[in-house]
């Protein structure tokens, strides 16, 4: 069954979903959700919305998709049993580790990889498989052909609306080392939401050049549905419910291929839009992906502005209300906003702070009667139920396999008996469910009475035992079980690990190759170093990367993959190479290390880079790196910043992007096997120490064509500080929420 998959920022969010014809929502609680900024919910309210739900056939999500830390897991695991013995349908997860553990301890527990997880290709979707993970939500940039694959060996669930992250899910460091508040544990401050200047002709001056579209894939889901995919998201827990309510009816109408579908796209523009929306990666980058020039809500254009007496007037055949509010734009860029005022002929005036100019675009952002009518539909289930009241029996209420039984006899009436009319008029109150009663068979036998306030007491503990069963079923309720935890090896030898393009010169350890183009062969150095070799697999890879990364283990003696996704290390256990659990696997804590422990092949795995060196200190020792010196990657681009303008492009390797307060952020830019460019964005400081006591070091050297001072410093602060221009120590001492 196809599904559509609507946000739940809170309960009334929720309610418009389902009104709206959604057949699952997802929501997240207070704690544990990628959307800390949510109202969210409390338990009351999520028993409340549970019970509707379900009433309704609708499924309901918890995104439990943030990092965990240590000390939170007793916590994580008190609110995912909550959830699951409450009626949730399934957990959303993005520590695959943890979730293998979930599964092991609780497996009737339905778990979902959330997108933060990074399954992009058909090997990180068997990895999420192995872990016990039923559906796996696909990285936004996952490409149509490995969707078709992947959805072939499990349940896959693909976003078709609303925002895009310009980084890749999961790898996102931005928020975390320019702002201290982690995006990987729902706390992103959306610094890729603010102006920002390349150094390349025709992008010096500031934009929002890291903000993308919203994504609106419309009536292409049939290409998913063709694809094998079986949910479409629309992402939203931060917006309102007009929004939701008008997505929701919009994908509705396209699934069933109703008509009007224009009328019903207009009314989600107007709820909300950014960037006259793009058709996302999936399909290929197009020309409105980036909306550089408005960051927020864009609305729907009404007309243009004529200044006529000092009033600016709009004409126009739509018909605005009080309340109705716009953006204004001039020359393709917002410059403020304005109010409806007063209808005049053939037009409507509308007033403004700033003095505006004839042939400004006017675009309603808030539409008054939209928005109260997409929230006008209300969703009724029905119930059919039977009753059974016999004279000097006790009474009786079947719905389907349910008999509920009264405590008391019915008596024999002395005056008037009851009546069929009076049970039907007792029973169709359900207690503020959405259900509409049937009554499949009223058997009523003799002279019955039952005093009203017992006929009341039986009829509620009649919808008691038919709430319960709608919101949990015959489930397995769990309790909360010991897990314990193994002991890890005491560090015995401290060693060098170096991430680089290039290793003339080099001694370290370990060596771990990145192209700069994967089309290329492997350097002579690299493949002639008297290291251990290791081949970088990269987040976002796709099969032409996979089939480069096979070609290159031809090449040279090379001892494993160091993997910055699940997929590198499916990849690398299917062909018997050892496996470096990369920075980009986010490991935080000891019961997800447990777990990769377990895996066959590992030989190093390196701990979260956003963690400090306390919080480290339970997941170190022998095989661990943390990352120590070098330079700090905080975004993967999956896409070209400059808007694929190829035929004028300089193709440098590198370029600065530069923020309001004047910090520039290095950004690599490197080739696909397919010959595309990627861009990686490094931290505007690299990182300065010598690494955590117990841990081996690792030296991230990406942006160095001579690595060799670099890592002959790696045990001298102060001679890191003469080759770093600018130089943090990281999240090592102070950590991030």
């Amino acid at each position: 069954m196809l599904e559509i998959l609507a946000p739940a920022g809170n309960e009334a969010c929720a309610n418009a979903a389902i009104n709206s014809g959604a057949d699952a929502i997802y929501l997240g609680f207070s704690a544990f959700s990628a959307r800390q900024s949510a109202e969210n919910f409390d338990e009351a309210a999520f028993r409340r919305l549970i019970l509707k739900a379900h009433c309704l056939g609708v499924k309901v999500y918890v995104a439990m998709n943030t990092l965990v830390k240590d000390e939170e897991i007793s916590d994580f695991f008190k609110n995912l049993l909550f959830a699951w013995n409450m009626g949730a349908d399934a957990i959303i997860m993005q520590d695959l580790f943890l979730g293998k553990l979930v599964h092991e301890l609780y497996p009737q527990i339905i778990l979902h990889a959330s997108t933060q997880a990074g399954v992009c290709t058909v090997e990180g979707a068997e990895f999420a498989k192995e872990c016990g993970f039923s559906r796996v939500i696909l990285a936004r940039e996952t490409p149509l052909s490995e969707i078709q694959e992947i959805a072939k060996l499990i349940e896959t669930e693909v976003f078709v609306q609303g925002a895009l992250c310009t980084c890749f899910s999961g790898q996102c460091y931005f928020s975390s080392f320019a702002g201290g508040n982690s995006g990987n544990r729902g706390r992103c401050k959306q610094p890729c939401r603010k102006l920002y200047a390349y150094n390349r002709n025709g992008n010096e001056e500031k934009n929002y050049a890291l903000s993308l579209s919203d994504l609106c894939v419309g009536e292409d889901v049939q290409k998913l549905i063709a694809a094998g995919v079986v949910s479409f998201k629309i992402e939203g827990r931060m917006r309102r419910e007009e929004y939701v309510a008008a997505a929701v009816s919009y994908y509705r109408n396209v699934l069933d291929g109703a008509r009007g579908l224009n009328a019903r796209l207009s009314d989600l523009k107007r709820t909300y839009n950014r960037g006259n929306y793009t058709k996302g990666l999936a399909f290929g980058q197009d020309k409105r992906f980036l909306s550089t020039a408005v960051q927020g809500h864009l609305g729907e254009k009404v007309g243009v502005v004529k200044v006529v007496n000092g009033e600016f007037l709009v004409e126009s055949t739509f018909q605005p209300r009080q309340g109705d509010a716009f953006k204004i734009l001039r020359d393709g860029k917002e410059v403020g906003g304005a109010m409806y005022a007063k209808t005049a002929r053939k037009a409507f005036v509308i007033t403004s702070k700033i003095r505006l100019k004839n042939g400004d675009g006017v675009f309603i952002t808030t539409d008054v009667e939209v928005n109260e009518r997409v929230l006008k539909t209300e969703r009724r289930g029905k119930l059919t139920i039977s009753l059974r009241f016999v004279e000097g029996e006790a009474p009786i209420a079947i719905f389907g396999d349910k008999k509920v039984v009264g405590e008391k006899t019915l008596q024999t009436a002395l005056n008037q008996p009851l009546t069929a009319e009076q049970l039907k008029t007792c029973f169709s109150k359900t207690d503020g469910l959405p259900l509409d009663v049937d009554f499949s068979d009223i058997y009523l036998k003799g002279n019955v009475f039952i005093p009203k306030s017992e006929l009341n007491a039986f009829r509620r503990a009649f919808f008691a035992v038919i709430c319960d069963e709608i919101a949990v079923g015959c489930r397995e309720r769990y309790r909360e079980k010991t897990c314990d935890i193994s002991a890890i090896a005491p560090l015995q030898t401290r060693k060098t690990a170096v991430i680089a393009t290039e290793f003339k010169g080099v001694e370290t350890d370990v060596a771990i190759f990145k192209p700069n183009d994967f089309s290329q062969p492997l350097p002579e150095a690299f493949k002639n170093g008297k290291f251990e070799k290791y081949l970088y697999f990269p987040a976002f890879t796709t099969r032409t990367d996979i089939s480069a990364i096979e070609k290159y283990l031809k090449q040279t003696d090379i001892c494993g993959i160091y993997a910055e996704n699940y997929g590198g290390m499916f990849f690398a256990q299917e062909r018997g190479l050892n496996i470096f659990a990369g920075t980009g696997l986010n490991l935080t804590n000891r019961h997800a290390l447990s777990v990769l422990l377990r895996s066959p092949r590992l030989t190093y795995y390196a701990v979260s880079k956003e963690l400090n060196e306390g919080e480290m200190k339970n997941l170190l020792g022998e095989g661990a790196f943390a990352l120590s010196s070098g330079n700090i990657k905080i975004m993967d681009l999956c896409y070209c910043p400059f808007g694929k303008s190829c035929g004028v492009c300089d193709k440098r390797s590198k370029y600065a992007l530069t923020d309001e307060n004047r910090r520039v952020f290095p950004v690599r830019r490197y080739l696909s096997a397919d010959g595309n460019c990627r861009f990686e964005v490094f931290n505007c400081a690299d990182l300065i120490g010598v690494g955590a006591k117990d841990a081996s070091q690792l030296l991230d050297l990406t942006l160095f064509t001579n690595c060799q001072p670099a890592v002959q410093s790696k045990n001298d602060e102060g001679m890191q500080k003469r080759i770093y221009a600018n130089y943090t120590s990281g999240h090592i001492r102070r950590g991030v929420l």
